[in-house]
């Protein structure tokens, strides 16, 4: 029999509540590797009550990469997996979560494998991973894509698209999404 670990104080508690909500909104904003100062200022507290109550960077990432991140792709992978057009679903997969690098950071980060200390994130990756090749695999099995497009080919362009959407945080959503398209016709078989 394993003891309870001991409660933690009103006041403690509010300030783990408050440093969760205050890395979901910085890590969500600016990633997973945004300083643990501007954590701190927004959670009201002090650096050193991070790495007292989460370990620092890694517990805190830990603490609430769920609901940051694995939801969403999660998400992604649950509602392309309902949808019944091999190629259409794998589109729709790329498509999904390019965007979703372009749009959360912290997810890009993830998706990027910025955090290889995480078994959290290691895992979310790997999960992501193997759904990109089932996917890929009914896809090409349709003849509509590329025969010669490995797994590591996709992992590969999901991991280029994440580094495009970093170095060009200044380019709108709408020309990001159209040069998506460029790429997904690319992985199509010349017919």
């Amino acid at each position: 029999m394993t003891a309870d670990p001991p409660r933690l104080r009103a006041d403690a508690r509010r300030n783990v509540e408050g440093i969760r909500v205050a890395a979901l909104d910085v890590f969500r904003a600016h990633g997973l590797n945004s300083p643990l100062d501007e954590v701190a200022r927004a959670a009201g507290v002090s650096k050193g009550t991070i790495y007292h109550r989460f370990g620092g960077r890694q517990g805190l990432i830990d603490a609430v990469v769920e609901e940051l991140v694995a939801e969403r792709i999660t998400g992604i992978i649950t509602a392309v997996s309902a949808i019944d057009d091999p190629v259409e679903r794998f589109e729709s997969y790329l498509r999904q979560i390019w965007l979703l690098q372009y749009d959360e950071p912290a997810a890009n980060d993830v998706l990027l494998r910025a955090l290889p200390g995480s078994e959290q994130v290691v895992a979310l990756c790997e999960h992501a991973s193997k759904a990109a090749g089932g996917f890929l695999g009914d896809a090409q099995a349709t003849g509509v894509v590329r025969d010669d497009l490995t797994a590591e080919d996709v992992y590969l362009l999901i991991w280029e698209r994440g580094i495009i959407a970093r170095a060009c945080a200044q380019q709108p959503r709408e020309g990001y999404r159209r040069r998506l398209e460029y790429t997904l016709r690319g992985l199509r078989s010349e017919q």
